[in-house]
């Protein structure tokens, strides 16, 4: 794939690293050194255009390889240039790869969930014109040396034909662990991870142990015995009992009032909508005369009669008639 500017100038290494900042690697000593924006933008071209060819080749609506997606995203592509082939001395790029490290659910072999974050293969271009030459291996192997892994510790996104057969021709990659997303794990994924063993074989394991351990097992601690269910009293029993005795209320308040005879015949009441509820019979009415009466009746108390006996005005009489005497009498005595 030709571009209209240099790209031998531009990618100096037969395979180029690129991760989300997109940034020229280092110059030769001794070429020209553009503005720094320009070559930017050139390596941001080089990656659009490297995205529709992989689109239209796997025949996607969109391409899901593009410079605005690898700068929002964490992920590394690989660049692979052809040295040999010059167009008019400005060079020519062959394919890409691009991997990224992703959270997944998969299944494993018990169809058990797990979550993992494995690198996964995520886009893989090679120029038609360019296939069948060996570049897609050489390029292949120099991102599993760059990243330490091994083929069956990739999950590869919605793989193509091409891609399942190159795997199976290079990698010996074949059986596939069926998943319900769109990544395609081989056999052995779960080899280098520590998954607990079986139930079964668990429990093998431990009956195994314990015939070989001769240590006895600790004594079981006794606990004390359960209580009857008769002897337990419940706890609203005594509230019950203690409501059962009537306690007599302390005088005046133990007193009934006395209540008016309700007439033989009351009035109807109104039968119109929002009349108030009836209520119980008031107190009787005392004409004041009465009450007065009642009051003149009455006893004087032990004590008043006392004060009257150790008076030295004399009785009430005496005294109503000594204070009805006009003021300037009262200063002759």
């Amino acid at each position: 794939m030709e571009f209209p500017f240099d790209v031998d100038a531009l990618l100096p290494e037969r395979i180029t690293v690129l991760d989300q900042h997109l940034r020229p690697p280092a110059r030769r000593p001794g070429t020209t050194t553009p503005a720094r924006v320009d070559l930017q933008q050139q390596i941001m071209t080089i990656v659009d255009e490297l995205g529709k060819a992989s689109a239209k080749a796997q025949h996607l609506p969109a391409p899901i390889t593009s410079a605005s997606r690898m700068q929002s995203n964490r992920h590394v592509m690989y660049i692979l240039k052809d040295t040999s082939a010059r167009l008019a001395g400005k060079g020519a790029i062959v394919g890409f790869l691009k991997v990224g490290y992703k959270k997944l659910f998969v299944l494993d072999d018990r169809e058990a969930h797990n979550e993992v974050e494995p690198l996964c293969i995520l886009d893989f271009y090679i120029h038609e014109s360019l296939q069948r030459h060996g570049h897609g291996r050489e390029l292949f192997q120099y991102m599993l040396q760059k990243e330490r892994v091994e083929p069956h510790q990739l999950a590869i996104d919605r793989p193509s034909q091409k891609l399942l057969k190159f795997l199976n021709k290079h990698y010996n990659l074949e059986t596939t662990v069926p998943q319900v997303n769109n990544f395609v794990i081989f056999e052995g994924f779960f080899a280098h991870q520590h998954r607990p063993p079986a139930t079964s074989l668990r429990a093998t394991r431990h009956s195994c142990a314990a015939a070989v351990d001769p240590m006895p097992a600790a004594p079981a601690r006794k606990l004390p015995p359960k209580r009857a269910e008769g002897d337990i009293k419940p706890y609203s029993s005594s509230d019950r009992e203690f409501l059962k005795v009537a306690v007599e209320p302390p005088w005046p308040l133990n007193r009934t009032p006395r209540r008016a005879t309700p007439p033989a015949h009351p009035p109807p009441r109104s039968s119109s909508l929002g009349n108030s509820p009836e209520r119980g019979p008031l107190r009787p009415f005392v004409p004041e005369q009465e009450l007065l009466r009642s009051l003149r009746l009455c006893p004087p108390h032990p004590t008043a009669r006392l004060l009257l006996a150790t008076d030295p005005g004399g009785s009430p009489a005496q005294r109503r008639r000594t204070s009805s005497l006009p003021r300037s009498d009262e200063s002759r005595y």
